[in-house]
């Protein structure tokens, strides 16, 4: 039986590497993410009197590492000579650009132009080490036993360290156990192309008279009532909004509460309503609820514009994985009812909240997702730095340059202090770390560490526990003494992170077999 089971994880490892979930996480991020950030990523445009210009992208090109010496020359660079000489293995990214002049019919042709250095993940597809064979590998002065899977910034091996998450995409219920009121939250954490949004939709008893559903979500300060936001996505009337988020007659109560007191926040008018027909009253009461939020969003502006902010602001940030297209916001509707009922039966008891410790509600974030929100954090920077450069030298009467506009360090400074720190965007600390080279197991487990977000000065007794869903999937025995136990934790000799895709696919895929789909 002891042969036996060696042999299974022998035969495991020439299949797959024991840093795969890294280096396989890099390769589609580079492959495939930043072509997709950089496609949704909105065009820079150039207003003024002197002219009108769109700045279009096309596709990225990404060659592998070489350096530029002092006398000009250029030569390959391998990770060797990084480590002795304290420089970066990195990529060099060359993006496609044109400047159109929106007064003219003529479209320039895209140009090649550089913005920037990517630190490049050892073994991974654009690394030179790629497919070499072990002579080969000792040839170019690597262990051959070296597993990759890190990067080199300023001559140090950096590691990035997985990052274990609450489970994106999904409705996580919440009791909050109080000695005298009833409360509960509804958590969902929207991703969409690497950019967050949290919702909470939230059950409290008001101390005096109130709402006892509100919601929040990114820019939109404190709480709303549900019941405005649901108007403002197109639930108009109350018989609407009842019926859609339950059948059950003491929840339609509840909610039927929360219509009453919202109204007074509304400021309707009933005597206007009464000479109003059915559609006429649904398209009021729906703006009275974009202008409610307008008013939150943009307090002090036009109404005009408070109305075009709230819409952007409920298009983009709430449940942005929906869709971020206005046509979306019926469907979103739908998902905060179906949600509210949830929460109403975990308040009623009929249903038993999330365990959070549960790994069927994690999820593990690897090098390729962290390395997402770095880049579409840089990429950002570098565009408005771009937009400004543009808008300098079109007021001081200059002929504009793309070349000219890009500032390569932008990007390349970004991702680089990040990663040579380990301070992360969203205030995360320790997400790279020097790469521990005390013996080569301690390497291999460094690559293979699991951390989770929790603050290590709270308890967090149950977080800290080994759960039973963690069986095959996290090493019950290794994991430090200390503040960090429980909390930094390894994977399982034989485990393998599955990748995430765009449930889209999934949706076409059934659709070209023919399945009937009922809605």
């Amino acid at each position: 039986m002891k042969n036996k089971t060696w042999g299974l994880v022998d035969s495991f490892f020439d299949k797959y590497d024991i840093v795969d979930h890294h280096i396989k996480s890099y390769n589609d991020f580079v492959e495939n993410r930043i072509q997709k950030i950089i496609d949704i990523t909105e065009p820079i445009t150039i207003e003024n009197e002197k002219g009108n210009y769109t700045l279009r992208t096309g596709k990225i090109k990404i060659e592998k590492p070489f350096t530029k010496e002092a006398d000009g020359s250029k030569s390959m660079i391998y990770p060797t000579e990084a480590r002795l000489r304290n420089l970066n293995y990195s990529a060099h990214m060359y993006l496609e650009m044109a400047l159109h002049d929106n007064n003219s019919d003529e479209e320039e042709e895209l140009e090649e132009v550089y913005i920037g250095e990517l630190p490049l993940m050892l073994k991974s597809s654009i690394c030179h080490l790629h497919g070499l064979s072990d002579k080969e590998l000792m040839e170019k002065g690597e262990d051959p036993k070296d597993p990759g899977g890190y990067f080199i910034v300023n001559g140090s091996e950096r590691a990035v360290v997985t990052m274990e998450e609450i489970a994106p995409n999904k409705i996580i219920l919440e009791r909050i156990d109080e000695p005298e009121d009833r409360h509960a939250k509804a958590i969902v954490t929207s991703i969409k192309s690497g950019f967050r949004a949290r919702i909470t939709l939230e059950y409290k008893k008001p101390r005096k008279s109130g709402v006892f559903l509100r919601i929040s979500f990114p820019y939109v300060p404190g709480e709303i009532p549900l019941v405005i936001l649901l108007r403002a996505l197109g639930l108009s009337t109350d018989q609407e909004i009842i019926t859609k988020i339950s059948d059950d007659f003491n929840f339609q109560m509840y909610i039927a509460d929360d219509i009453q007191v919202s109204e007074k926040d509304l400021k309707l008018d009933s005597e206007l309503m009464a000479e109003m027909t059915n559609d006429e009253r649904e398209e009021y009461l729906r703006m009275a609820a974009i202008k409610y939020i307008g008013n939150r969003v943009a307090k002090g502006m036009t109404e005009e514009y408070r109305i075009k902010r709230a819409e952007d602001v409920i298009d983009r940030y709430l449940l942005p994985h929906m869709g971020i297209e206005s046509d979306k916001r019926y469907d979103k509707a739908i998902y905060l009812a179906e949600m509210t009922e949830m929460l109403l039966q975990v308040i009623e008891g009929q249903r038993e909240p999330h365990d959070k410790d549960h790994y069927t509600n994690k999820r593990l974030r690897v090098s390729g997702d962290l390395m997402e929100d770095l880049f579409r954090v840089a990429f950002s920077s570098l565009t408005r730095d771009m937009s400004y450069q543009l808008e300098r030298s079109l007021s001081r009467g200059k002929e504009l340059s793309i070349k000219q506009a890009v500032r390569s360090d932008v990007l390349t400074e970004n991702i680089k202090h990040a990663i040579a720190t380990g301070n992360w965007v969203g205030g995360r600390a320790g997400v790279s770390q020097l790469l521990d080279r005390v013996s080569y197991m301690a390497t291999l487990s460094h690559l293979r560490r699991v951390v989770s977000p929790l603050t290590r000065s709270q308890p967090h007794f149950e977080a800290r526990d080994l759960h039973p869903t963690q069986f095959g999937k996290i090493c019950p025995n290794e994991t430090p003494e200390g503040p960090n136990c429980g909390l930094v934790k390894n994977l399982a000799l034989m485990c393998k992170i599955s990748e995430g895709f765009d449930g889209e696919e999934v949706v076409n895929i059934i659709r070209d077999m023919d399945v009937e789909m009922i809605d």
